[in-house]
């Protein structure tokens, strides 16, 4: 067969629904890999016959199917060859939705009714291929936290039916940060975890959340933590801090070693539990406690994660913006006059006794913030 381009995946969808599209991803059918080298394309990656264009620098990927060979993602073995079909490279694919093309004529090939169920926001998985690779059931809850949509229930079924057998046992801690980071990214990030609840696979990739959410109300209070950060656009650090916010230090701790996160994410979400009570109101602080607070979220040299830490107890107490503002004025102002303290003038001063001088100055500068005024 001639050698045809097709535009294929996420960008297809993603135009179909009126969003930006961010990268293209295409798909060479009746070609082979030497074709492609000798047109100028660059090879990358050893696992596929993927390529990059001489000119865009966008993947070109040579169409191919896929066969399983062992347990967990990584068991597949694939085929790519002249022979193989647009139509064979689309029903490897995860859902309908990402498995749409469109020719170099701007014709659609939906050969799986994507673009229905783009229409009617279900979530439907192409083949029973599906369930060999793990990682779809995340990204069926990623997909699902990022578009609202429904899980057709026969897709709902495939997962269970796959973390019964175990494979979800088999992601490895790179995979499942690497969806679950981006999935509470999302608009709707609580759909990612209520997802996960459903078919089972939480309590095998994040046990110790998925114990957590046994608790009366836990599940309603996580969704309107990470629904409050995602409307105010809070970073990763922040939305991670409120998934755990609820588990004990050591169960945070031991989530965090499992999916491998990082230590921005980790190290939030130890003060943000460690600090919960105090955030609430930390308007209602004396000086040395707000003190032992800064000092504690090293705020000194860190002043960025107070700020993190304040966006974390805003969402979970889902305060009143005049509070939250007040609260976020109370701690900048101590803050910012225990860093005005001359920490040479008074290590000149007092060369014997420095820590303790140093921070008897910053008490004495907190206090006076508090002190009442008289007229």
């Amino acid at each position: 067969m001639p050698m045809k381009t097709f535009r294929v995946g996420g960008s297809v969808r993603d135009e179909l629904l009126g969003l930006p599209v961010q990268d293209h991803d295409y798909v060479v059918v009746g070609a082979d890999p030497g074709e492609l080298l000798a047109k100028g394309f660059r090879p990358v990656g050893a696992d596929f016959p993927v390529f990059l264009h001489p000119v865009t620098h966008e993947e070109y990927a040579l169409a191919r199917t896929e066969r399983k060979t062992a347990p967990g993602y990584k068991g597949f073995s694939f085929h790519a060859a002249p022979d193989v079909t647009l139509e064979d490279d689309l029903r490897r694919r995860d859902l309908t939705i990402n498995a749409m093309a469109i020719g170099e004529d701007g014709a659609l090939v939906d050969p799986h009714g994507g673009a229905a169920d783009l229409k009617a926001g279900i979530l439907r998985h192409v083949s029973e291929a599906f369930e060999e690779d793990p990682v779809r059931i995340l990204r069926v809850a990623r997909f699902a936290a990022r578009f609202g949509f429904a899980i057709a229930p026969e897709t709902l079924g495939l997962m269970r039916a796959m973390v019964a057998r175990g494979e979800a046992d088999a992601l490895v801690p790179e995979r499942v940060w690497q969806e679950l980071a981006r999935g509470v990214m999302e608009t709707e990030p609580a759909r990612m975890i209520a997802v996960l609840r459903e078919c089972g696979a939480l309590a095998r990739v994040l046990p110790e959340l998925d114990t957590a959410l046994e608790e009366p109300g836990a599940t309603a209070r996580l969704g309107a933590r990470l629904d409050a950060a995602a409307r105010a656009g809070y970073v990763l650090a922040v939305r991670y801090a409120l998934l755990v916010l609820d588990l004990a230090t050591e169960g945070a701790a031991a989530l965090s070693q499992r999916v491998n996160a990082p230590s921005d994410c980790r190290d939030l979400a130890r003060l943000a539990i460690q600090e919960r009570g105090l955030l609430a109101d930390a308007r209602t602080l004396d000086a040395e406690s707000m003190l032992a607070l800064l000092e504690r979220t090293d705020a000194m040299r860190r002043p960025e994660r107070l700020d993190r830490l304040l966006d974390v107890a805003e969402c979970d107490a889902a305060m009143a913006p005049d509070r939250s503002a007040a609260t976020r004025k109370a701690l900048a102002r101590a803050l910012g006059s225990a860093r005005n303290v001359d920490a040479g003038a008074i290590a000149r001063e007092h060369p014997g006794e420095i820590p303790d001088s140093i921070r008897r100055a910053r008490l004495a500068a907190i206090a006076s913030l508090q002190a009442p005024t008289g007229h």
